[in-house]
């Protein structure tokens, strides 16, 4: 019975890469998207682009860590 929460809850931590992969699209988009209406501030949005990506790759590399951990750290009693 226990095993199997486990394994939902290593699924559901897993959850967190749709949202990263949403994420990590939406970065480009927003970002021409803004360059196109202000190019003046075009190397200010580059850097928040870069820091924007960085930080959704952390969360979805975070994601499957949590994941694995659940799986296989965590004992069931």
């Amino acid at each position: 019975m226990l095993e199997g929460a486990k394994s939902i809850g290593a699924g559901a931590a897993t959850i967190a890469l749709a949202g990263a992969a949403i994420g990590i699209g939406n970065i480009p988009s927003f970002s021409i998207h803004s360059m196109a209406r202000n190019p003046s501030l075009a190397k200010q949005l580059f850097g928040y682009a870069i820091l924007g990506f960085a930080l959704t790759e952390a969360i979805a590399s975070f994601a499957p860590m949590m994941a694995f951990l659940i799986s296989f750290v965590f004992q069931v009693p």
